[in-house]
């Protein structure tokens, strides 16, 4: 059978496909899912289509996991959330028949160690530089055309949704809204046939834990701890537990009480109206897809509505209006960051802010700062400003920030720091050491969007310049602050 063939039967849209090379296909007796950006059994592309090639071909199936102490700025508190939402995914993939196992070092080495001429090795997308050097590298490594890539992360593939960088969420959203219906449907399953117990024909020097049903996930964390060398200097949290059911949970809560108030009351810091699901998306515990599909489902609105009723600027019932309020979130602004870590290599430095905003930054830099803080000073939310404080110590006490207060703290360490770049690279190194959904194309287009990505030129002023400003004014005449303030306190 050939490879269109089984992508024509796996029932999912070729624009998620990636497979560049011609295969024999009759000679792959083994396919191995590389599991890295979608640590998820539900809505999964990629896991759906390794099983749906290893049936046609009558092929043995592993789902594998690298574990890994080389991912850039991972410590404890990441590890821990991650380890939680993959063992409870192992549990579901066992569940369904599959064997699942956990490997520890260098990813692009362990999945080699354990392929042959005929092992066909099928992964998800993932978007930052060092997801797409580990998946260029082991393409590289394969036999041309036993690697597979599919698109597993955002609703409209980002190469289908444009072939270039975007400028701005305007120039973006007309072109997903236009594919949208296409992409708003739910991932095909097929169930595993062959299920021949486990298949891994591991090399004994290789660490392996092959998981078992009903593991006790303490299991994972001591495989982890016993082969891994990461940063345990930042704690985990409370107030975030890794996994599906959590962000199921989290879900139907959003959507039962807070949805119909989320147009509205979402920018307020006080308020509880936020979905709090960031951290399960960064590591694909749960689909964009899925929540998409689930929100419109609530509310009644069907599929081919949702582009129209994303366009809408008003006149809707406050339900249908968070509807709209959150999709857009949820599509055209996460999808324009997945954009534009795809197509921008300089996502991660100062590089990437666009000409003009670096151009009206630099003509400031002689104006005088109010203050010069230093990085522990930040760090430990030391600066005058009781809301920035706060908002430093939500992120610290919780691995989450208020989504417009990370606008706010942003803007006011370019204010407090000698020069656009110092503050660029602070903003990145405490949002990426703290933050559970750090290291992500949101955050990496979040903290960009500080510095006039995505956005225009505002009228002129010290230190900005035509950069956007923020200030402590502007957050006490729209929100509660004061509210704010005592609610950060309970986290001391």
């Amino acid at each position: 059978m050939s490879k269109e063939a089984i992508s024509m039967k796996s029932n999912l849209q070729n624009e998620r496909i990636s497979w560049p090379h011609s295969a024999a296909m009759q000679n792959v007796q083994h396919v191995v899912y590389w599991m890295q950006q979608a640590q998820r059994a539900e809505m999964n592309h990629a896991l759906n289509m390794a099983v749906d090639i290893a049936n046609d071909l009558h092929a043995t199936l592993d789902v594998v996991f690298v574990l890994t102490g080389s991912v850039p700025e991972a410590n404890l508190r990441h590890y821990r959330f991650m380890l939680e939402g993959l063992a409870e995914t192992a549990e579901h993939i066992t569940d369904q028949g599959m064997p699942f196992h956990f490997l520890a070092g260098d990813p692009v080495k362990s999945i080699l160690a354990l392929t042959g001429n005929s092992t066909l090795v099928v992964t998800d997308r993932g978007y930052l530089n060092w997801q797409r050097n580990w998946r260029c590298q082991l393409e590289q490594s394969l036999p041309p055309g036993f690697f597979c890539e599919v698109e597993s992360d955002v609703i409209v593939p980002v190469q289908t949704a444009s072939e270039k960088e975007e400028y701005a969420a305007a120039t973006i959203r007309g072109k997903l809204l236009r594919q949208l219906e296409n992409f708003l449907k739910p991932a095909p399953v097929h169930n595993y046939t062959l299920k021949r117990g486990m298949n891994l024909p591991a090399p004994a020097d290789l660490a392996i834990l092959s998981y078992r049903k009903g593991m006790d996930p303490g299991q994972l964390n001591d495989f982890a701890h016993r082969h891994l060398v990461f940063d345990s200097s930042v704690v985990p949290v409370k107030a975030f537990t890794g996994g599906i059911s959590e962000a199921n949970k989290l879900l139907e809560t959003f959507l039962d009480k807070r949805l119909r108030l989320y147009s509205e009351q979402r920018n307020d810091p006080a308020a509880e109206i936020q979905s709090g699901l960031s951290p399960y998306l960064h590591f694909g515990q749960i689909s964009s897809l899925d929540i998409a599909l689930r929100a419109l489902e609530h509310c009644g609105v069907p599929v081919y509505a949702a582009p129209e009723l994303i366009r809408a600027k008003s006149g809707l019932p406050p339900e249908q209006a968070g509807l709209a309020a959150f999709l857009e979130e949820l599509i055209v602004r996460r999808e324009l960051s997945c954009n534009f870590c795809f197509y921008n290599e300089e996502y991660d430095n100062y590089q990437c802010v666009p000409m003009w905003a670096r151009k009206t930054l630099n003509d400031h830099l002689g104006d005088p700062r109010p203050y010069i803080y230093s990085l522990e000073e930040l760090e430990t939310a030391r600066t005058v400003d009781p809301y920035w404080n706060a908002a430093q110590t939500e992120m610290v006490k919780t691995g989450k920030m208020h989504n417009y207060m990370r606008m706010y703290w942003g803007k006011k360490i370019i204010e407090w720091s000698p020069d656009p770049e110092t503050a660029y690279e602070v903003m990145l190194y405490l949002n990426n050491k703290y933050s559970l959904d750090g290291r992500d194309p949101n955050s990496y287009a979040g903290i960009a969007w500080c510095f006039g990505k995505h956005d225009r030129p505002w009228q002129s002023r010290a230190i900005f310049g035509s950069v956007r400003y923020m200030n402590s004014h502007g957050l006490r005449r729209k929100f509660d602050m004061q509210g704010y303030l005592q609610k950060i306190a309970g986290f001391s």
